[in-house]
Parts: C-alpha cells; structure tokens; sequence
C-alpha cells in the first residue's frame, strides 16, 4: 500500500525548522500546512499574496475570499500579511523562503525536476514553479512513486519539460524517503509495507539504498 498523501505531508513536516519561511504547492504539499510539529514556528508563504497560512479550515467555516495559490480555501494566523503578487514574487526571487515544498510528474535523479506540463494538454500556466526552483535554498517534492500507468516518476532523465535544473534535494513518495546525491537517489527511508525489492523495481534512475536504511515514522 505505501503511504498515504496524509502521510507523505506527514513526513515532510518533519523537515520544518524553527523560523523557517516555508512555501507549499499545490496537491500533496498544502496538506503539510495540517501537520506542523508542536514547538515549531513556521510561515508559510502563498504565491498568490500571503505570509502567515493556517491549516485548511474546518467544514462549513470556510472564507471564499481566502484562498492559496491552488484556489483552496484557508485559513490566516495572528500577525498575518496580506499583499499583491508583485510583493510575494520579490520575496521569492530574493531568496527569502528557506524551503519549497512541491509536487512532480518527474523527477531525475541529478535533481532535475518537471512539474507543470504535458505535451499536447492543457494547462493555465506554469504558476510560480519555475521562480521557487531557482530561489529556493531547499526544494523537497512530494508525489506519488509511479504515474497512473504504473511507470516510474524517478528517472534518469526527465521526459516532460523541465521546471528545475539540479535543483531538488529531497523526494518522499508512497514509497518512502529519498536524497538527492551525485550517486543518484538515496533511498534512506522506507514506507512500512514496502520492501526494497520494491522500491528498486519500481525506480527508474540510479538507486542507492543507505546501509543504515529504515522505516518511516510518522
């Protein structure tokens, strides 16, 4: 079965440090907002205008007028801030936001990412991907291990059009935990249910499984 979308959100949260301003994409990551360690202060960043995001808000008190860059609607915490999208780009550009947290259909295992389109489809535009990639310090992507048909998202080398060069750091998948290395992806965590044999069957680009490998906590 692997890990949930809950708990791959669940395992990135634990990537979060104290002070961290922290920008999460659309899919898998917002859920990240939900799972926010005790003790930890973080803000979080919205593309679209807004330092300070709560969790999602709980049924029937939701705000339209409220909403991250994925059209969800949220929720804002004391000392929230509020602006246009001019000001929230400049502070990605600046190198303000410490880490991303972003979704993928590819991954290579140079740390190339591709995340906004497909071929021949439809899409509204690349959002603030291609800014968060080339700003950010640190780029963890959350997504699913294969695609619908069964095919590995860790590869050697993207296929769909590239968002990021060299940039990612860290992927977690269903599956389990993996870094970013010269070598290719070290794998350093697995999801409970998942044996290595696995994992390696069902990642395309180089793999390296840690010595002192073990099961995600969550």
């Amino acid at each position: 079965m692997g890990l949930s979308k809950e708990q791959i959100a669940q395992r990135i949260a634990k990537e979060l440090k104290d002070g961290y301003y922290v920008n999460l994409g659309i899919g898998i990551p917002t859920l990240v907002a939900n799972f926010i360690p005790e003790g930890i202060n973080v803000v979080l960043q919205s593309e679209n205008g807004l330092l300070g995001m709560g969790p999602f808000p709980e049924e029937g008190k939701e705000d339209a007028d409220l909403i991250n860059a994925g059209k969800q609607t949220i929720t804002t915490l004391p000392g929230s801030a509020i602006f246009d999208s001019a000001m929230s780009f400049g502070m990605i550009r600046a190198g303000k936001v410490h880490l991303t947290v972003l979704g993928a259909m590819e991954v290579a295992d140079n740390g190339d990412i591709a995340n906004w389109k497909i071929p021949n489809k439809m899409v509204k535009g690349m959002g603030g991907a291609m800014d968060l990639v080339a700003a950010a310090k640190n780029i963890i992507v959350a997504m699913q291990h294969t695609n619908p048909k069964g095919e590995s998202k860790l590869l050697s080398k993207c296929t769909l059009p590239l968002t990021g060069i060299q940039c990612v750091t860290k992927i977690v998948t269903d599956l389990g935990v993996f870094e970013v290395t010269p070598e290719g992806f070290r794998c350093t965590e697995h999801a409970p249910d998942v044996t290595i044999e696995e994992i390696k069957a069902k990642t395309a680009g180089r793999l390296v499984i840690a010595d002192d490998i073990k099961a995600v906590v969550v």
